[in-house]
């Protein structure tokens, strides 16, 4: 037991979002990405809806998503406030990765409220996390402002809705310190 908290506690706290730009061209096999995507249908999920829906984007694909995503963001974006260097970013981030998940999730209204479905999703992807953390894979979660208007690119039901995008990438980046403050500041314990 002491063996399984000290490897999980080093996984948390050695996990950081891992950027594209650090990402290498080494492609992340298939069987990786089903292993990291295993571990999101663990989360826990109030009445079991299992909201989490992920379009797994590579190849040719994850291209026309990029197209697709600066189309949105040229699009809803008025002309003095638009950035070249903003609009080619976002296709050379997709570029960079080796594959990019959507991260969607499955709303059910009729038993439980949508934060609790978005807490759900929120889970599954730390699952992600960790698990891409552990096998040496970079990712990040992203929540772009153009997400609101993938729907219909991404075919989404009447009920499901996209809440980011989930870049991974193999990359060599050296372990960085966490920047968090103590926990005793952010408790406060109640015993009578």
């Amino acid at each position: 037991m002491e063996n399984e908290i000290a490897i999980l506690s080093h996984i948390i706290k050695r996990r950081r979002s891992i950027f594209p730009v650090s990402y290498t061209r080494q492609e992340i096999p298939v069987t990786v990405i089903r292993q990291i995507l295993e571990s999101a249908n663990y989360a826990p999920t109030h009445k079991l809806t299992e909201p989490w829906r992920f379009m797994v984007f590579r190849n040719e694909g994850k291209t026309k998503l990029g197209i697709e995503l600066a189309r949105l963001y040229k699009e809803s974006t008025p002309a003095p406030q638009f950035l070249q260097k903003k609009y080619d970013s976002i296709t050379e981030k997709i570029a960079q990765s080796s594959c990019v998940i959507a991260l969607n999730a499955q709303l059910h209204p009729d038993k439980v409220p949508e934060w609790e479905e978005l807490a759900a999703l929120a889970c599954a992807v730390q699952n992600m996390a960790l698990t891409a953390e552990a096998l040496n894979v970079g990712a990040y979660w992203s929540s772009p402002g153009m997400i609101a208007n993938l729907k219909e690119y991404l075919n989404l039901g009447g009920r499901e809705k996209c809440f980011g995008l989930f870049y991974m990438g193999y990359h060599n980046e050296e372990p960085r310190e966490a920047k968090r403050t103590p926990m005793a500041e952010k408790i406060k314990w109640i015993e009578s």
